[in-house]
Order: structure tokens, then sequence, then C-alpha cells
């Protein structure tokens, strides 16, 4: 479309109106068929397209242009996608995969922290392929924890290297923590390295692909991982490996195997998440996340548990209790009002991952537990 063309449209409206009927249309996702259709669920699916909506107006608007790029954070306390860990934070910055860029910054005593560099995006094919990555463990640290990490198509002579390629436009960051309390986060900021350019004032031109890009990662995001809820329904209340290419492919870390689930629960059953013998490994955790995949409120309620906080038995393993009501059990998650949703365990850093098991219990039988 010719640029006086695009300034028309955004003088006379259009362009807002579009953007207005397609955010209207990703309230389908929301009305599946296969969907609870109660009315938290319901709720909480409206309020999970605004947190969408948040996200991708950050993405795609706020901080769009990967010429000064700037970190935000896609996921947290009241913006979740896709299973978003609840021990993580996360950080992500848009990239031009021509341009060359540095992340400087302290490494903290987080106890896990990743970069990777990705093409694709929700908003377009649905995945966000990797294209780099590097680990903490791969840096090299001064002696007062600090570094550089430049990203380019080809290496720096030395130092810290993350590999972009031409089709590379985003940076994710995970930093992930076993008690938020008691570990430092990295300190991070990245700078554009090959240009001298000032920003520019936004154009008609680029907030018709903007507000674009935002509508279509929303219902594309929002249909995606309602795709997943729906295949977990057939293995009610288990918790099976996840097809590990489709994680990465959507942009998942490849230090991490995944499980995912569908749970459902009465007001007087618990569902029982046992592993014979913890993997040596450097982080495990499992939560709780509602139908549309969002942990649950961590804030307020115990829905997450990891190798530092869950409590492991004499042999190594550890069995984890969901129920609507304390049993009086170690490792007790909540449901946090719900009775139906996923559930996600993953892995980090494990050679050999040990599947876990699951049975549903009534509560009154649970003291045979103790």
């Amino acid at each position: 479309m010719a640029t006086d063309e695009i300034e028309r449209q955004v003088c006379s409206g259009q362009v807002w109106s579009d953007f207005c009927d397609q955010l209207k249309r990703c309230g389908e996702q929301i009305l599946r068929a296969e969907a609870p259709s109660d009315a938290l669920n319901r709720a909480e699916g409206y309020r999970y397209l605004t947190r969408l909506l948040r996200i991708a107006l950050e993405m795609h608007l706020e901080f769009a242009d990967p010429d000064f790029p700037g970190f935000f954070s896609p996921s947290h306390e009241t913006a979740k996608i896709g299973a978003d860990n609840p021990d993580n934070l996360y950080q992500y910055a848009r990239l031009n995969g021509e341009n060359q860029y540095r992340v400087s910054g302290r490494r903290g005593s987080v106890a896990y922290l990743s970069f990777g560099t990705q093409k694709g995006g929700y908003e377009s094919d649905g995945t966000m392929i990797q294209t780099g990555f590097i680990d903490a463990s791969q840096l090299q640290l001064e002696a007062d924890g600090s570094f550089e990490l430049i990203l380019s198509q080809q290496p720096p002579a030395a130092g810290n290297w993350l590999r972009i390629e031409p089709e590379s436009n985003a940076l994710i960051v995970r930093q992930t923590f076993l008690d938020r309390a008691a570990e430092q986060p990295a300190q991070l900021r990245i700078e554009r390295l090959d240009s001298q350019q000032q920003p520019q004032p936004l154009t008609a031109e680029r907030l018709q692909q903007s507000l674009g890009r935002v509508a279509s990662f929303v219902e594309n995001t929002a249909r995606l991982f309602a795709d997943w809820a729906e295949g977990y329904q057939a293995r009610l209340n288990q918790l099976p490996p996840a097809d590990q290419a489709l994680c990465q492919a959507v942009g998942g870390d490849p230090n991490i195997f995944y499980y995912h689930g569908y749970w459902k629960l009465a007001a007087d059953e618990a569902l029982l998440i046992e592993v014979e013998q913890v993997p040596d490994c450097d982080f495990w955790n499992l939560q709780i996340d509602n139908y549309w995949m969002e942990s649950l409120d961590y804030r307020y309620h115990r829905i997450c548990l990891n190798k530092r906080s869950a409590r492991l038995d004499a042999n190594g393993g550890v069995r984890l209790v969901l129920s609507h009501r304390d049993p009086g059990l170690a490792n007790w998650l909540e449901t946090a009002g719900h009775s139906n949703g996923t559930y996600c365990l993953r892995w980090v850093g494990a050679t050999h991952p040990v599947h876990p098991t699951t049975r549903v219990v009534k509560l009154a039988h649970l003291e045979e537990l103790q």
C-alpha cells in the first residue's frame, strides 16, 4: 500500500477500526466449544486477552524499533503466556539480524541465566525458532561479575558471542530463581553497535504495521495455546512428556525438558505427582496453570514448587500434592479456587529426565500417605 494511502487510512480512523475489529475476533478463542464455559474460566479468558494485548503493545509498538532496542518483560505477575515460569524473570528485546548489538551488565547470583536469539513470532507464522543460544556457564566474566556479550552474524575476535542470523528479530533472556528473596538478578542493558542515527518520529506506516502485528499477536497466541490446552484434555490428570521439538519451535529453552498436562479435581480429590528419583539437574519446578496456560497467581498462592522449595523423601524422590484445601502434607500445591486447568513440569540441564507418575486419590485417604 502506498504511503499516502496509509496516511489517509490513519487520518480517517480506518487503521484503528481494522485493529479493533481483529481484537473483537480474538474473543472467539475464549468461546471455543471444548473450553470451559463457567464464569471463572470465561472471565480469566477475557482478562488473558487484555494481558496479551499489553504484551503485544510493548513488543510491537513501544519497544519495536530494533535500531534502538530495550528490554521489557513479556511475562510477569500480571501478563502471562504459555505456562510462564513463576520462578523466571523474562526479558525481551527486538533485533534486526543485519545489525550488531552488545548486552552488558553483571551476572548477579540468580540460579540460571540464558540468552537466546530467535526468528519468527506468534504474530506471523506462530513459531519462534532459535538462531543462537548461550547460558551463564559459558560466559566469560570479570572478577566483579560484569560481562559483555556481542550479538552478530560473525564471531568477534575475542570475548562472549551470541549468534544471530539475517532473519533474527528477537532476544529472549531467562533468569531463573531458586529463591527470589535471596538471589540477585543480573542487571542488563542492550545497545546497537553499528549506528549513530537518532530515533525518528512515529510515522503512519509504522503505526499501521505495529497495530496489525499487535492484533495478530493476540489472536495467534490465544489460538496457539488454546489448541495446546484442547490437546491435553485427552489425557486427564496425566503429565506426559511434551513434544520437545514443538516446545523449541515456539521459543523454548534448549536446556529444558518439558511436560504439560490437564488436571481436573472434585472438591474431595487430590492429584499426586510423583517422581521416584529426582534427576541431577540445574533446576526443576512444577507449576499449576489455569485453562489458558497462565500460571495461577503466585503472588498470593503456592502454585509452584522447585528444586529449593520442594521437600524430597529419604530416597531422593518427591511427591507433590495438588488439592483444593491443605491436606497437611509436604509439598502441597493450591488450586487457588480453580477446579481444572493445565500444569507444567520442567527439568533444566538434566542429562536423563525422569518421567513423573500421577494418580487421583480421595482427600480422606491421604492420611495413609503420612
